[in-house]
């Protein structure tokens, strides 16, 4: 394991992978934009140890490691951590049924291996703001994909009797894969209201991120696959709540 402390102000990352050839692009790419990669980790344990003893603001952890792997990594490190760092998992296929675990458990988005050194280094600042890296349209096909199929998650459970009419509008259309200015046209409010909305859901439900409030919807039946949402009491859009 490689460890290498800088500079406080910018991000501070842990790489887990056990390719050391990704480690190594990812950690020059991530340092020439003023990245600090404070650990490298070739399977989840030695993940998880870095992560107690760097803590970091972001993991980049890769799914399919020997021994523990990328998604028990994240369970461990997301339920130990008082102040836990943001985890994006790395794939090498787009809509692996694994990435959609580790989003239920915590994770908040994901990377194809082949990503671009651009998008790497704005997704590790994105999510580092406290951000979803993902688009809920991606979250959405994930979930379309392998809800109800079998595939091994970390249920939500959460109570949605908690959101207002108006927010439970704003979370249905939120896990149709609509963005905060899409959300703001279809309600007919403002950006800054549906922010408030979307932070006030996040808040209510205990989520971390719209990543997170996408499965809920659906582990909740909110939303199922292939249909509208289940928006009880919908006043019509232009009704600013």
């Amino acid at each position: 394991m490689t460890v290498t402390v800088t500079g406080t102000d910018a991000p501070r990352v842990v790489i887990a992978d056990d390719q050391a050839l990704v480690r190594t692009g990812f950690r020059m790419i991530l340092a020439a934009d003023g990245i600090d990669v404070v650990a490298e980790a070739a399977d989840g344990d030695e993940a998880v140890s870095a992560v107690r003893r760097t803590r970091p603001d972001v993991v980049l952890m890769d799914i399919r490691m020997p021994g523990t792997d990328g998604l028990e990594a994240t369970r461990r490190i997301l339920a130990e951590a008082t102040a836990p760092p943001r985890i994006v998992v790395l794939t090498t296929y787009d809509l692996d049924r694994y990435v959609y675990a580790a989003l239920g458990a915590g994770a908040s988005g994901f990377l194809l291996k082949d990503v671009t050194p651009e998008h790497l280094t704005a997704a590790v600042r994105l999510v580092r703001s406290g951000d979803a890296l993902l688009a809920p349209a991606i979250t959405r096909r994930l979930v379309e994909r392998f809800a109800g199929s079998g595939a091994r998650t970390a249920p939500l459970h959460r109570d949605l009797s908690t959101l207002t009419p108006r927010e439970l509008e704003v979370l249905g259309a939120l896990a149709r894969g609509l963005t905060n200015a899409e959300l703001a046209a279809r309600f007919r409010l403002s950006e800054a209201t549906v922010k408030t909305h979307v932070a006030r859901i996040l808040s209510k439900l205990r989520l971390r991120d719209r990543a997170q409030a996408v499965i809920a919807a659906y582990e909740t039946g909110l939303v199922t696959p292939g249909s509208e949402s289940r928006t009880p009491g919908d006043p019509g859009p232009g009704r600013e709540a």
